[in-house]
């Protein structure tokens, strides 16, 4: 079984409000890449991936007007796909809701969001000390995680949770002091959503439960400026650096062990100020030891990076035109 994440940027301004693809030669929200084109680059590299579960991040809009399922199922009728059917959880405000395309005949989902002891629901809130002033904060998600529980024809039956967090920009700052203290703020609430998230994951690990935890955690070792100023990385602490519950995904493994030198990347963001490209590693797909024991393959579909992507130039090309992330998949014996 193949499973995937794909954070496809601005997926949602290529639907008119009837939830069908707007095949045309406007402008898309990508830089210089007409909605036609993104549509094709997306149809190519979906193809290519034949995951058998999406979990797309940046999904189109859940609103009085729009509608994620109708909007990625048309999608995937438009270009064939076997995953045909979507899934979504909590709808959030910000456009960029998380949902999985998924093929029906290989397994079914459906949302299925839980509460803690300590881990309320994800779309109600957490009361954390953030600031270790002995006074709690309240902490809520722009984007509440999809909690889903997975059942495969063979009847392995699993939980994904698929998450986007971020960091919001230091909107309103009017100095390099305002900068600095709502950018720090702004990481304080992150790391608490990643700390939220962290006991949901161990919630499920100590109930034996097999886990995936994929997604855009915005996030990873040595990618934030303010990282030493609160000592761990957001993706440190959703793994379990330290923790007897821990998950593992093989490429924030090998960034979390050497901060120089090469690294997997999954993203490719132009800087205008400099005139050059930013890389990063922001997307990941986490196991529990009892899928990692069944010896999974993980790829990143880098269109630089992979041999077969860089030598296969519609592909490469593609990838580039379809998103400033690129799909990472892992195939597993389920």
């Amino acid at each position: 079984m193949r499973i995937a994440t794909y954070n496809v940027e601005w997926f949602t301004n290529l639907f008119d409000d009837d939830n069908r693809l707007v095949v045309d030669d406007s402008w898309s929200s990508r830089h210089d890449v007409t909605k036609r084109q993104q549509i094709e680059a997306l149809g190519i590299v979906f193809t290519a991936m034949d995951a058998d579960a999406i979990l797309v991040v940046e999904a189109p809009d859940q609103n009085s007007k729009r509608a994620t399922v109708p909007a990625l199922e048309h999608f995937a009728k438009s270009i064939g796909l076997r995953a045909r059917e979507a899934v979504i959880g909590f709808s959030n405000d910000t456009q960029q809701e998380l949902a999985l395309l998924y093929d029906p005949g290989v397994l079914t989902a459906r949302h299925d969001p839980v509460s803690g002891l300590d881990a309320p629901r994800f779309d109600q809130a957490l009361d954390i000390d953030l600031d270790v002033d002995e006074r709690a904060d309240r902490v809520v998600f722009s984007k509440p995680p999809l909690e889903l529980s997975l059942t495969t024809k063979a009847g392995q039956v699993l939980r994904l949770i698929g998450a986007h967090l971020k960091s919001k920009a230091p909107h309103g700052a009017r100095n390099r002091d305002e900068v600095m203290r709502i950018s720090i703020t702004n990481r304080r609430k992150q790391l608490a959503q990643a700390v939220w998230l962290r006991r949901r994951i161990v919630q499920h690990l100590k109930a034996g439960e097999p886990l995936i935890v994929a997604g855009d955690l915005n996030d990873g070792p040595g990618l934030d400026e303010y990282e030493d100023l609160f000592g761990r990385s957001s993706v440190e602490i959703i793994l379990g650096e330290g923790d007897a519950h821990r998950l593992y995904d093989p490429h924030a493994r090998r960034a979390l062990g050497r901060r120089i030198g090469a690294q997997p990347t999954t993203s490719r963001f132009f800087i205008e100020k400099e005139g050059r490209y930013l890389q990063a590693l922001l997307d990941y797909i986490m196991v529990s030891p009892d899928l990692r024991a069944k010896g999974p393959t993980w790829r990143i579909w880098h269109p630089f990076e992979d041999k077969t992507c860089y030598q296969t130039p519609e592909l490469r090309e593609a990838l580039l035109a379809a998103s400033d992330h690129f799909p990472v998949t892992m195939d597993i014996d389920l």
